[in-house]
């Protein structure tokens, strides 16, 4: 028996019906956003950041700010929503 998170299962539910409608934004680790888009010096460590995803999983857009973020999906016209 797999146990998945409660992050995987919203990812995989938002999935199913919303991609490329949904996104949902997430805040992430300066580590999470190295892995993301790969070793960058400019992120000073221990500053919050908000990962805009698309209902795939898929990272779409990194910000310092979850309004930037959330600004970011509308601007692609997506729906955002939160994890909680």
């Amino acid at each position: 028996m797999s146990h998945m998170s409660k992050d995987e299962k919203l990812r995989d539910e938002l999935a199913l019906f919303g991609d490329g409608v949904l996104a949902y934004i997430k805040p992430i680790s300066v580590d999470d956003a190295r892995n993301i888009i790969g070793e960058i010096d400019e992120i000073p460590n221990g500053i919050k950041l908000f990962c805009l995803f698309s209902a795939n999983g898929t990272p779409l857009a990194i910000s310092d700010s979850h309004k930037t973020a959330f600004n970011s999906a509308i601007e692609h016209d997506l729906e955002p929503t939160r994890l909680h």
